[in-house]
């Protein structure tokens, strides 16, 4: 029996890009069970809410700690400015709702400027070299960057 989602998936900036380049990969196997959940409702029309702060993929994450990200000393400060880049880049608004699609259309065009700013030094860049997509994107629009 499929489960029936009440509210919509709730997506901070940054996850609206880099949902993309989700390979099955993650920190431990509810992370990503999470993960490929989110991506299955936004690839067959669940509508996204766009929020600011921890989100539905942010709930499973062993780093999240009072709806702060721990990962590091200074990744909540970093992951605010990574939404903040993604939302202004993507030309979208908080608190809003978007279809998934409308949001892949948008990638292909923001991609080189994403990459440029916040890939290389990511920890998740060696795992997003191995997605096709990403790797696509890489080649025709930022190759030079890296």
């Amino acid at each position: 029996m499929e489960s029936m989602h009440i509210s919509p998936v709730s997506l901070r900036g940054h996850h609206l890009i880099c949902l993309h380049f989700f390979n099955g990969e993650g920190y431990r196997p509810n992370f990503v069970a999470n993960l490929r959940n989110i991506l299955e409702r936004a690839e067959t029309g669940e509508q996204i809410n766009i929020c600011e702060g921890a989100d539905d993929i942010c709930s499973a994450c062993p780093s999240l700690q009072e709806k702060r990200c721990r990962y590091s000393e200074d990744s909540e400060k970093e992951i605010k400015e990574m939404d903040r880049a993604a939302i202004e880049l993507l030309h979208i608004q908080s608190h809003v709702k978007i279809s998934w699609l409308a949001i892949k259309e948008r990638i292909p065009e923001i991609f080189a400027s994403w990459a440029g700013k916040f890939c290389r030094e990511c920890d998740w860049f060696a795992v997003c070299r191995n997605n096709k997509v990403f790797t696509r994107l890489l080649d025709e629009k930022a190759q030079s960057e890296f």
